[in-house]
Order: structure tokens, then sequence, then C-alpha cells
């Protein structure tokens, strides 16, 4: 039987999800947190630790990838109608079998976007964010990233209402530098999600991730169904989630079938 061998700090992401800590008592304001954190735009500061596992990818079918991104929020107040939210996804990784045979560790590249959005919503209540996003060639490995600069627009729009939060983040990225005998950057990301928070800050979640390769004309999409929990440690508050996730579609070596689990630092004001 093949072992797969984590590195401390992917060990580390994932037990944080795992244990066990009283809940919050069943509150409005404790409800409503767990509520903002379905609005990539809140006015929130969160610091996630999600971890990503996925089998049956490679050029054999065998292949493992363990993925913990750390995606840091932090928004900033410009004046009393508009704020401005960075979002950033900084991946570690550690696969086996996933490109030839052998295994990689390290960063991968980095995704920065930021949303210029309104304090308030619309008059009809729908949220919305807009601004540029950004490849950043971080990758200590060149088998874990594209060595490509890249930039483009990114959007959402969402409405919450009754516990239910649903809408869509979308972004384009094209690469402009780089490594030139490496492959170009052009792809269109888009996540229509679903989810429902309970009074008991309880949250049941459904996303799509699917990306559109138009160099090669072909489209990933790993569907995402996840169960999170707003806690309290220490009086302060952290979300953890679980879920699974399956591929719907795919390249050839794509991966089959995936685990998440995930923990989220909160710092409200």
């Amino acid at each position: 039987m093949k072992q797969y061998f984590l590195s401390p700090s992917l060990i580390l992401g994932t037990a944080l999800a795992l244990v066990i800590v009283p809940m919050l008592p069943a509150q409005d304001d404790a409800a409503d947190l767990a509520k903002q954190l379905q609005n990539p735009v809140a006015a929130l500061i969160s610091v996630p630790f999600q971890s990503n596992f996925d089998w049956g990818g490679g050029p054999d079918g065998d292949g493992f990838q363990c993925k913990l991104n750390i995606q840091p929020v932090v928004p900033f107040g410009l004046n009393d109608d508009w704020n401005l939210i960075s979002r950033t996804i900084l991946p570690y990784i550690y696969q086996e079998d996933v490109i030839g045979r052998g295994s990689q560790s390290g960063l991968s590249d980095t995704v920065q976007s930021l949303f210029f959005s309104p304090k308030a919503p619309t008059s009809t209540g729908w949220i919305w964010g807009a601004g540029p996003v950004f490849l950043i060639p971080t990758a200590t490995d060149d088998l874990l990233g594209g060595e490509k600069w890249g930039a483009g627009p990114t959007a959402l729009i969402l409405r919450q209402e009754k516990g239910w939060t649903y809408g869509i983040l979308a972004n384009h990225l094209w690469s402009y530098a780089g490594e030139d005998a490496r492959e170009e950057v052009n792809a269109t990301f888009l996540q229509p999600f679903l989810s429902f928070t309970s009074l008991s800050q309880t949250t049941l979640g459904l996303n799509l991730e699917s990306t559109y390769d138009w160099e090669r004309g072909q489209w990933t999409v790993p569907v995402n169904l996840a169960l999170s929990q707003l806690v309290k440690i220490g009086g302060a508050p952290v979300q953890f989630q679980l879920g699974g996730r399956y591929y719907a579609e795919g390249p050839g070596n794509a991966p089959e079938w995936g685990l998440r689990f995930g923990v989220t630092l909160l710092f409200p004001k």
C-alpha cells in the first residue's frame, strides 16, 4: 500500500480543523457573524486555512495532492460609502505522482484579488464588488507553478435573506510576463455558490469552483459540498469546516474526488 508523507505545516492546518470545542451560544450576533463569512466582501478580517486533499489525478490516475490554502481577507474603509477588500490565496502543496512519477512540495502561485464594494447593499438587497486580480509567481518549485505574471478583472454579486446566501464570483487572468518557455495563462474562473446558515451558526454550503482554460479549451469543474460550524475558543470566534468534492469535468489527469478540512480565524470589530 502506498504511503503519503505530509509536511508539518499541512498536518498542523488539518489538525486545527479537527479540534472539538464548545459551540457558541445560539444568539443573533453569532448567527450574523456566521452569515457574514458567506459574503466574500464582508467588512470582516478573517484568516482561513483550507486543506484540500485530492485523489485519482496524474497520468496514471493514482496521484495524490494535498493543498493548504492560506487565504487572509482584510477590509479597508475608503470613505463613508466604499470598502476595499483584499483577498489573498497563497497555496502550499504536497503532491505525489501528479506530474510523472515522483513528489513535489512547496509554495505555489499566489492569487491576489482587490474588490471595491459599497458598504450598503443596493435598494433591492444585492451586494456586489469588483476590481483587479493578479497572478504572482511565488512557486518554490517549477512544477508547482506556471512561472507567469498575470492580471485581469474580478467581480462578484450576492444576496442574503432569511439565512440564505446565493451569488457568483468570477475572474479572468491573462499572463503578461514570465518564463517564455511556459504556457500562457488565459483562464476564466466561475464560482456560483449557495448556502444556508442556521441560528445555531451551522452553515451548509454548495459551490462550483470551475475554471475554463482558453488555451486548451478545457473545463475543470469540482463540485464542493461542505458543513461549517462557528465556535468559540477562549472567547474568540473560529469557524471549522468539513466537506467533500467531486470532479464533474476535467482533463484526463484531473483528480476524481477530494476532501476539504478548514479552520477560519475571525477578528470581528
